[in-house]
């Protein structure tokens, strides 16, 4: 099968832990050894991740480069440690690239009125006030904590698709679309210049699924699946959910939200299946064993 599989940046760092090289590279060790397996298996895999907690410690450090840039930083140091670990995960002989993507946006998105896209670490309330009054920062309450939340607006067209479909006719397994893509917009002249906000890479990683025919597109990150009545105590793992099904609940914006309006989008649009769960259950939610399946079939049966 032709997988697309999305790493959520929580599942390329461990929530609440200070981000340093050692311990985002040890994450993502573990990560290529997960996807190392669908390779063993045979599947073709497209490769991309998130960025949250990565663009926003580069974001703390102060510096005058605006959200664009820093994606691409963060595209190039995920890309890297993720393609050398795959590299010492798997076959030697086989190629990896890593592919700094440009995705165009509309400059009127209305998201770019009102920021939901969480990035950067975990602060108290305190911490996120403080913040907030010194830098001008949106907040936004994710669980019990509070984190940066900036615009996301929803992807239109990716510019280097192209080139990823050159580069997976020649067997090569790509590392794109990282952080949801670089954003960027379409200038009155036809040139294209980056805009600050961080696309979400669910949608990102969604639309390039769409594009390249994908047969699956998997959402992996640091919870079991989608919830009903997440963090309550009657908290309930969905195992199965069509689309139409999905549209009568509701997820949080910043954080499930928009997994599960991907995952519908692809189902719908190409009868393949997504699913969504834990970095470790990769082989299991491709055989439909764990976390979350979404098929436009409600009784279609687990993929073989």
């Amino acid at each position: 099968m032709r997988i697309v599989v999305a790493l959520g940046g929580n599942a390329l760092s461990v929530r609440g832990e200070s981000l340093t090289a050692e311990s985002q590279r040890a994450s993502i060790r573990v990560a290529a050894a997960s996807l190392a397996q669908l390779l063993e298996a045979g599947h073709e895999v497209v490769i991309t991740h998130g960025n949250g907690p990565q663009v926003g410690y580069l974001a703390l450090q102060g510096g005058a480069f605006p959200l664009d840039v820093l994606g691409a930083e963060t595209d190039g140091m995920i890309g890297y440690v993720l393609q050398q670990e795959l590299d010492n995960a798997y076959a030697p002989e086989t190629h990896y690239a890593t592919l700094l993507t440009q995705i165009e946006v509309d400059p009127d998105d209305p998201a770019f009125l009102a920021p939901t896209k969480f990035i950067g670490p975990i602060y108290t309330e305190e911490e996120a006030a403080k913040l907030s009054a010194e830098r001008s920062w949106t907040m936004g309450r994710d669980g019990v904590h509070f984190r940066r939340t900036v615009p996301s607006p929803r992807p239109k067209r990716i510019l280097e698709l192209g080139v990823i479909r050159l580069l997976l006719d020649q067997g090569v397994v790509i590392i794109c679309a990282g952080g949801g893509g670089i954003p960027v917009v379409q200038k009155d002249d036809g040139s294209m210049i980056g805009v600050e906000a961080v696309i979400d890479k669910d949608h990102a990683s969604g639309l390039l699924a769409r594009a390249l025919d994908a047969d699956a597109f998997l959402m992996l990150t640091d919870v079991a699946g989608v919830f009903t009545g997440w963090g309550t105590p009657d908290q309930s793992l969905i195992r199965q959910a069509s689309p139409q099904e999905l549209a009568q609940m509701s997820f949080p914006a910043g954080s499930m939200g928009p997994k599960v309006e991907a995952a519908c989008e692809f189902a719908t649009a190409t009868g393949g299946f997504a699913a969504i769960g834990r970095l470790a259950d990769t082989q299991s939610l491709v055989a439909g064993t764990t976390g979350t399946r979404i098929c436009s079939d409600r009784n279609a049966p687990p993929a073989p």
